[in-house]
């Protein structure tokens, strides 16, 4: 049974910083990609970072130069390192492991996604 739990999230300044953090628990393959997602009130769910089994990574354009995911293999975990925050960036981060896209990528660019396993969320609040 793979489970993902996340802490880390908070409210902020516009231009403040926060580190999501996601323990993984559980068997899951090596390939298997794992990343974050976001949710703003009101919309649908997007992915803003991935990682593959390489830890190569990868972002949205919304993120790029702002948000660095990383992990740590011997604890399991995966972060998200949130620097130049702004309101645009308010919403419920949820961490995802096994993630399935049509193209093969580990970053979802629509909503074509499967993701079996997720976290319970983190909430993430930009505001002055």
């Amino acid at each position: 049974q793979v489970q993902l739990q996340e802490s880390g999230g908070g409210s902020v300044q516009p231009g403040g910083s926060l580190r999501l953090s996601c323990a993984i628990s559980g068997y899951l393959p090596r390939s298997a990609c794992k990343g974050w997602f976001r949710q703003a009130p009101g919309k649908e769910r997007e992915a803003v970072a991935a990682l593959d089994h390489d830890d190569i990574a990868s972002y949205s354009d919304s993120v790029k130069g702002r948000f660095t995911i990383s992990r740590d293999n011997p604890e399991n975990t995966l972060y998200l390192q949130m620097n130049d925050l702004n309101p645009a960036d308010t919403g419920m981060c949820y961490c995802a492991a096994d993630i399935l896209n049509r193209d093969g990528a580990c970053l979802s660019r629509d909503r074509d996604f499967k993701v079996p396993y997720w976290g319970q969320g983190t909430q993430v609040t930009v505001s002055s």
